[in-house]
C-alpha cells in the first residue's frame, strides 16, 4: 500500500513537472514572439506594451493636418494605442479636424475617448491664443492630471504624452523610447525656426527657470549621441506606469513648492522630489517641434513659424506630408503689395522652378516667370549684335578673368525686367532668382520692413532682401530703423525690391555697352564700389540703396556644400572681341563664391 501511494506521487510530481515545462515553453515563445515582433517592424507583436497616448489640442488646426499624419505613421500597433484628446478654447477648427480624423480611424485604436469644450474660445483673463494666464495654465495642468490619472486606472504600460505642434517624423521614435526602459524620457526634437531651442534643459535652477549649460549644445548638435540624464524634458514626453517608482509622480506641486505655476516645471519638480529621473534621447533624428509663442503673438504667426518648416522641407525635396482627406486651404495668391514679382529661371532648370513655386503656393506669392537668358546658348556674334562689350579693364577680382557667358545671360535677365518695369510703368516689384531659401518669418518681416523703408526714406531706390555682405562693419542702420541699413559693397542679386526710378537709373547708364556682372553693377551705382576705375565709367551714381538687415532669403546651398551649382561661373569665358582682353573660351575660371 505504502509502494502504490508512493508511486501515485511520483506520478503527480512527473505530470507537475511537464506542466511547469510546457508552460515555461509557452513564455518563452510568447517572449521570442514578442522580440520578434519589435525587431520586424512590429507586424506581428500583440504582446508589445500598451500606450495611453495623450493630446492636448488647443488652436492647432494649421498643424494638425500634418500632426496627425505622422502620428498615424508611427510603427507601432494601433491596437495596443489608447487615445486621450481634450479639446477647449478653440478660435479656429481644431476640433473639428480632430472629429474627422478620428471618424477615419476609431476601429484601429484599442480605445478613443476625446471630449471637446466648446462653451467658450477665450479664457476670461486673457483673450490672446498664446496667453499662458493663471487661468490657462491651471487648465493645462488639470487635463494633464486627468490624463495621467485615467492612464493608471487604464492599466496601461506607458503614458505618451505628446504635443500636437511636435511633427514625429521618425516613424520608429516610440519604440525607440519603449527599448530604453527609462521611467521618464523624450526624445530630443529640433525647433522649426530656432538654431538652440529643444524639449529639453541641462540645467535648472532653484526657481524653476532654465540655465544654459556647457551639455546642452553638444547634445542639442549631436556631437554626443545617446541617452543623458536631465532636470527637465517636455511636449513629447513617455512616462513608464508598470514601474512603481512613477506612482507618485504628477502635476500636482510637490510638498514646499514655491517657483511657477507652470506644467513643465512643476513635472519636473514632482520627478525631482520623488527621485525620478528624467532623460533625454538623441541616437537619431526624431522630428521637428514648433518654439513657443509670445503673448502678443496671434495664430497667423504661428502659422508662419510652420510655414518656415515647410519650406525647408521643399528645398531637402522632401515635402511634410498631411493628410488629404483633411481640406486644407490654399493660402491666397497675391503680389503682397507690390506691382509685380518676378521670378528668374532657366527653362533648363525645371527643377528649381518647381520648388520655388511650391514655395510661393505656401507664401500666397503670385509670381511671373521670366525665362532667363541662357549663357549656354550664347555666343560671341550674338553678343555683338546687341551691342555688348565689357567694361574697359573690367577683370573677375577672385581669378582675373573676362565675364562668363553664364553672367552675361543673369545680367541681360535682370536687364529685362528693368526694361519690363519702365514700358509697364510699375512703381515697385520683387526680383527672386531660383535658388532662394526664405528665412523664418518672411512675409511678416518683409512687410514691416517695407513699412519702416515708406517712412524713413520714401525716395528709396532698391532694397536687398539677400545677398552677400562683404564689408559688414561698414554698414549702419538707417536712422529711424530696426530692419534696415545701408549696404556697401556686395556680391549676389538673390532677390532685390526696386522701384520705377531705380529701375530708370539703371537703364539709362546704358550698361550693355560698358558690361560686368550685374552683381558688381549694382555696388557702382549706389557709389560703393571699391574699384575706383571702374565706378568712374558710370555717371551719376546716385542709386538709393538700402538692405533688409537680417537679410530675408539666403541661397539654398552655399559653396562647398552638397548640392552647391552655379549656372553662372560654370559657363565659358566671353571672347577676346567682346572682352577687349586677351582671354578666350580656354581662359581659367573660378567662383567669386570663394572670395
Amino acid at each position: 500500500m505504502a509502494d502504490h501511494t508512493w508511486m501515485l506521487i511520483v506520478i503527480k510530481l512527473s505530470l507537475l513537472f511537464v506542466v511547469i515545462v510546457l508552460r515555461s515553453s509557452s513564455l518563452i515563445a510568447a517572449d521570442e514572439e514578442t522580440v520578434k515582433g519589435q525587431s520586424d517592424g512590429g507586424r506581428t507583436d500583440a504582446k508589445q506594451p500598451t500606450v495611453f497616448v495623450a493630446m492636448l489640442v488647443r488652436n492647432k488646426a494649421h498643424t494638425l493636418p500634418w500632426f496627425l499624419h505622422y502620428f498615424e505613421k508611427l510603427d507601432y500597433p494601433k491596437n495596443r494605442m489608447r487615445l486621450w484628446i481634450r479639446s477647449d478654447h478653440n478660435q479656429d477648427n481644431s476640433a473639428a479636424i480632430v472629429q474627422e480624423w478620428l471618424s477615419h480611424v476609431k476601429d484601429e485604436y484599442s480605445g478613443i475617448d476625446f471630449v471637446d469644450d466648446p462653451s467658450t474660445k477665450r479664457y476670461d483673463d486673457n483673450g490672446a491664443p498664446f496667453s499662458w494666464s493663471e487661468e490657462h495654465m491651471k487648465k493645462v495642468l488639470e487635463l494633464r492630471q486627468a490624463a495621467l490619472d485615467e492612464a493608471r486606472r487604464s492599466w496601461a504600460d506607458f503614458l505618451l504624452m505628446v504635443d500636437v505642434d511636435n511633427f514625429l517624423l521618425n516613424s520608429m521614435v516610440l519604440r525607440d523610447l519603449i527599448r530604453e526602459d527609462r521611467l521618464v524620457i523624450a526624445p530630443m526634437f529640433n525647433a522649426s525656426v530656432s538654431e538652440h531651442y529643444s524639449n529639453f534643459w541641462c540645467g535648472m535652477d532653484s526657481r524653476g527657470y532654465y540655465i544654459r549649460t556647457a551639455d546642452y549644445v553638444p547634445i542639442l548638435k549631436w556631437e554626443r549621441r545617446g541617452v543623458f540624464e536631465v532636470p527637465v524634458v517636455h511636449s513629447t514626453v513617455l512616462v513608464q506606469l508598470r514601474n512603481p517608482a512613477t506612482k507618485l509622480l504628477s502635476y500636482h506641486p510637490p510638498p514646499g513648492y514655491t517657483a511657477a505655476i507652470d506644467d513643465i516645471i512643476i513635472f519636473a519638480h514632482s520627478a525631482k522630489h520623488y527621485g525620478i529621473p528624467f532623460h533625454i534621447m538623441n541616437r537619431d533624428f526624431y522630428g521637428y517641434m514648433l518654439i513657443p509663442m509670445e503673448e502678443h503673438d496671434t495664430l497667423e504667426d504661428e502659422d508662419e513659424q510652420f510655414m518656415h518648416l515647410k519650406l525647408e522641407y521643399i528645398i531637402l525635396e522632401q515635402p511634410l506630408e498631411r493628410l488629404r482627406y483633411i481640406d486644407v486651404p490654399k493660402r491666397p495668391l497675391t503680389k503682397l503689395g507690390f506691382d509685380e514679382i518676378y521670378l528668374i529661371n532657366l527653362e533648363r532648370r525645371p527643377d528649381r522652378r518647381q520648388k520655388m513655386l511650391a514655395s510661393f503656393q505656401e507664401l500666397g506669392i503670385n509670381a511671373t516667370i521670366i525665362n532667363a537668358v541662357d549663357g549656354k546658348k550664347l555666343n560671341d556674334s550674338y553678343l555683338l549684335s546687341l551691342g555688348i562689350s565689357m567694361l574697359q579693364g573690367y577683370a573677375d577680382p577672385y581669378h582675373g578673368r573676362a565675364m562668363t557667358m553664364g553672367e552675361v545671360g543673369c545680367f541681360l535677365s535682370h536687364y529685362l525686367i528693368w526694361q519690363d518695369i519702365i514700358s509697364k510703368n510699375h512703381r515697385k516689384i520683387i526680383v527672386f532668382e531660383d535658388d532662394v531659401r526664405f528665412r523664418p518669418y518672411f512675409l511678416l518681416k518683409l512687410h514691416y520692413m517695407m513699412k519702416e523703408a515708406e517712412s524713413a526714406m520714401p525716395n528709396w531706390d532698391l532694397i536687398y532682401l539677400g545677398r552677400k555682405r562683404l564689408r559688414i562693419d561698414e554698414e549702419n542702420y538707417v536712422r529711424g530703423t530696426d530692419s534696415l541699413v545701408w549696404p556697401h559693397y556686395s556680391y549676389w542679386t538673390l532677390s532685390y525690391i526696386l522701384s520705377y526710378e531705380g529701375a530708370l537709373k539703371l537703364i539709362q547708364q546704358q550698361p550693355l555697352g560698358k558690361l560686368l556682372p550685374v552683381d558688381e553693377y549694382l555696388p557702382i551705382m549706389f557709389d560703393k564700389h571699391p574699384e575706383t576705375d571702374w565706378k568712374e565709367k558710370f555717371h551719376p551714381r546716385t542709386l538709393v540703396a538700402l538692405s533688409a538687415y537680417p537679410l530675408l532669403v539666403e541661397p539654398t546651398h552655399y559653396t562647398g556644400e552638397v548640392g552647391y551649382f552655379t549656372d553662372t561661373d560654370n559657363s565659358p569665358v566671353i571672347g577676346e572681341i567682346v572682352s577687349g582682353m586677351k582671354v578666350g573660351l580656354s581662359a581659367h575660371q573660378g567662383s567669386r563664391e570663394e572670395l
